[in-house]
């Protein structure tokens, strides 16, 4: 039985990886982990923080997850698009799903990313 999700896995072109860890890193601030020996020869990049896991693995004939994406929880949506848009990346924001505020991002590779962020439930006292 399914217990859990372990990573999703994105595609990306080769040679990107410096512009992979200034976006999941550096902006994300998603820790990098270490990829074992064998697999590390393919290139890529790993990246967790809590809760997720996203691997970066290189594909020659890359093309964008346009449609298909991973779905990030956060605990500070306007914090976040704030920092997004201090590093020139835009946060196109998406009011369809109720429950949640949330936006979409591309990352440096043109893979489409979500951000969620539970709303706060009505407070009919104020």
């Amino acid at each position: 039985m399914i217990v859990g999700l372990h990573h999703v896995q994105l595609a990306a072109p080769p040679g990107s990886e410096p512009r992979l860890r200034a976006f999941y890193a550096a902006v994300l601030g998603l820790t990098e982990v270490p990829k074992p020996a064998r697999l590390a020869a393919r290139g890529g990049v790993w990246f967790r923080g809590p809760g997720v896991e996203l691997h970066l693995g290189i594909e020659e004939d890359f093309r964008p997850a346009r449609r298909a994406h991973p779905g990030l929880l956060v605990d500070d949506l306007p914090g976040l698009v704030a920092r997004l848009g201090a590093a020139g990346i835009e946060a196109r924001p998406d009011g369809l799903l109720p429950g949640f505020r949330r936006c979409y991002v591309d990352d440096p590779v043109g893979n489409r990313i979500e951000f969620l962020e539970p709303a706060a439930p009505f407070d009919e006292g104020r």
